[in-house]
């Protein structure tokens, strides 16, 4: 639910899902989950990879951004709590 309201907060349009602003936001769920998983499972090499493709990918996204569209890059990095 609460990826939902985040959706529905960043997206463009009502059916947005491929917009920059919510491939960070899913990203961010995915790392959220990964980082749990791996505190859990500290041997379990495959999903530390996944988990460094998808900072490394959000990384990339939010370069983008800020290059290109400073306004939404401060509203997603306050909406999702990144870079304190």
């Amino acid at each position: 639910m609460n990826m939902d309201k985040r959706i529905k907060d960043l997206g463009i349009h009502e059916k947005d899902t491929g917009s920059s602003e919510i491939q960070i936001a899913l990203l961010t769920d995915k790392i959220e989950v990964l980082s749990k998983h791996i505190k859990k499972f500290k041997k379990d090499k495959h999903s530390s990879v996944g988990l460094l493709k998808a900072v490394n990918k959000r990384k990339k996204l939010l370069d983008y951004l800020k290059k290109n569209k400073m306004d939404s890059y401060k509203n997603v990095l306050s909406k999702l709590n990144l870079r304190k």
